[in-house]
């Protein structure tokens, strides 16, 4: 399902953020790169029966891939009307996707514009995180801005840590800013309503936001 809400992600970014945001930022540039637009052709062998709008209304469509998606066919997925990949990168202070080497290569290969995404983890520090993230996540000024996943993990082994909605927000102002500060990009923030909405993410500007959206 959260690839499902990928599809729909930039209509909801539109909301609160500007094209510019999303183009990848190269300051010696003469103009920034654009995301092609083109008429999705989608096939599924088990469509989900939507009961509002349908993906292929929207103008602009892309995926969210990790180490569960391992053999996407790139090529083929950009000539369907795939805009754009969120590709895991990282999880906490030491987990690393073993498929992101690869998206990251097949996609920028296919002429795809991709993101690299961190999992926040609630039981290590911000700083942490951050450095691992840059640890092994390539600059590369081509790329869209990174994206921190923020959300409650209630299913997770080994931290279920629920912090109070200020101790949240410093954190992740300390994780965006020494990611901000290594890429030369303002982050995405990736979460949930429950989570905006538990921690007073409605006050937390300067950032845009892809927001989950599941309701079909």
């Amino acid at each position: 399902m959260r690839r499902l809400a990928g599809l729909i992600m930039l209509a909801l970014l539109g909301a609160c953020s500007t094209v510019d945001d999303l183009s990848p930022l190269s300051p010696s540039a003469s103009s920034s790169p654009t995301v092609t637009v083109r008429a999705p052709r989608f096939a599924d062998s088990k469509p989900h029966e939507w009961e509002s709008g349908a993906p292929w209304n929207y103008a602009v469509h892309g995926t969210d891939v990790s180490k569960y998606q391992t053999s996407v066919d790139w090529p083929a997925a950009k000539a369907s009307g795939i805009s754009f990949a969120f590709i895991k990168a990282t999880e906490g202070g030491d987990r690393f996707d073993e498929y992101f080497n690869e998206h990251w290569t097949r996609t920028k290969a296919a002429g795809v514009p991709r993101a690299a995404y961190h999992f926040y983890y609630f039981c290590t520090p911000a700083a942490v995180q951050a450095r691992w993230f840059i640890r092994n996540v390539p600059v590369d000024r081509s790329a869209m801005p990174p994206v921190l996943d923020m959300e409650w993990n209630p299913q997770s082994p080994t931290c279920r840590l629920r912090p109070d909605a200020a101790t949240v927000r410093a954190e992740m102002t300390t994780f965006l800013e020494i990611v901000e500060r290594h890429y030369g990009k303002k982050p995405i923030i990736y979460t949930s309503v429950d989570f905006f909405d538990d921690n007073g993410l409605a006050g937390f500007r300067g950032y845009p936001y892809w927001l989950r959206s599941v309701a079909g």
